[in-house]
């Protein structure tokens, strides 16, 4: 079975997912920006190989969502109030992200 959301949702400062499998994922937006994988925000990898990372400035809109459309059956990318876009987030990712961020706030 292919990992999908079944349900999206922005509650509040998370973004909530209801996946296929019956997992719930709650992201927070702030998460969620920081780890934008988008070469602008994580870098891209030079001649040699090493990662150029950019500095990236946020503002309280950095972390406000105006919106998310699904791509491809495989991604979400969100649309942030600082009209940043070009974010896609795999499937795959959005769960990594949740499970760290869950393991983090546990301890």
């Amino acid at each position: 079975m292919r990992l999908e959301p079944t349900n999206v949702q922005l509650i509040g400062e998370e973004l909530a997912i209801q996946w296929n499998d019956g997992a719930e994922s709650y992201l927070r937006l702030e998460l969620l920006r920081r780890a934008c994988p988008c070469a602008a925000c994580g870098g891209e990898p030079d001649v040699l190989g090493k990662v150029l990372r950019a500095e990236v400035n946020y503002t309280a809109d950095s972390f406000a969502l105006t919106g998310f459309a699904l791509v491809g059956g495989y991604a979400l990318q969100p649309r942030w109030r600082d009209g940043h876009n070009t974010g896609i987030y795999s499937f795959q990712y959005l769960r990594r992200l949740n499970q760290t961020d869950a393991m983090h706030h546990s301890k």
